[in-house]
This record gives structure tokens, sequence and C-alpha cells, in this order.
């Protein structure tokens, strides 16, 4: 587990890297979270636009699918650094200041993941085998997921 420093009122805070564990659990409960709101959506889309199964309606969805799933993880990353998993387990996501992303960087990290999952996961599984426990996308984007106790604040 690896320790970063950061200097706040003349005090070195040590931030934690977040553990492999909480990374899979926080991933498995993001999932479910996002199943909901796909379910949300596409209950939404279908009942507006009626059956999505052909042709451009598909595409639609899916694109409208993407959109929302991309919004909610963009904000929470933007706002709080927190999705919902994350704040119950206690993990935040930051830069390699230890600050909150950028909307460049936000939407970069997204981008990334997605692709990542299409490739079977892939840049996901690269945690495992990092020394430091990142993802593949968050050792590009030199983001990384710390521990943060809730007693805490960064």
């Amino acid at each position: 587990m690896a320790i970063s420093h950061t200097k706040q009122n003349n005090m070195t805070i040590k931030k934690k890297s977040a553990s492999l564990t909480k990374l899979v659990a926080c991933f498995i409960y993001d999932a479910l979270v996002v199943i909901a709101l796909c379910f949300a959506c596409g209950y939404a889309f279908l009942w507006l636009v009626g059956d999505g199964t052909h042709g451009l309606k598909r595409y639609a969805l899916q694109l409208i699918l993407f959109c929302s799933v991309g919004a909610y993880f963009i904000w929470c990353w933007l706002k709080t650094g927190q999705t919902l998993a994350m704040q119950t387990w206690q993990l935040k996501l930051v830069d390699q200041n230890n600050q909150l992303l950028s909307i460049e960087l936000a939407v970069a990290r997204y981008v990334l993941a997605s692709v990542s999952l299409m490739l079977f996961g892939l840049g996901f599984l690269w945690a495992i085998f990092d020394s430091k426990s990142l993802f593949l996308h968050d050792r590009l984007l030199k983001t990384h997921i710390i521990y943060v106790p809730r007693n805490e604040a960064l």
C-alpha cells in the first residue's frame, strides 16, 4: 500500500492508496449503481420513444446510456471525488497533487475506463499486477484512489 504526502496548513498529511480488496468491492458496488441508472434511463427512453432494438433507436439508446453513466461518474468525480460506492468504502479519486480532477481529466478517465471495459476489463485487471494497485487508466492519467477515513478531510 503506497503512501502519498500532502502539505496542508504546514502539516504533512499521509494518504494511503486504496487496497485492492476495497477497489474490487467498490467496483462491484458501482456496477450495481450503474445497472440501476441504466434501468431508469432505459425505461424513460423506451417510454418516450418506444422499441429501441433496431436501427437508429438502438444506437440512440446506447448513446444515451453511455452519456448518462458518464455524467454520473464525471459529476461525482468533479464534485467530491467520490461516487456513492467510493463514499461507502471511504475512497477518493484525486490527481497527482491530491486535488479533485479537472473536467478534462475526469472525461479522459471515463473514456479510458470505458475502453478498458470493452477490452474485457484488461485495464482494471492491471491493478492486480501494479505495484501501487493502480488501474491502467489511473496510471496513464496520473490519478489515484486513496483511502480517506470519514473523520478526516482532504
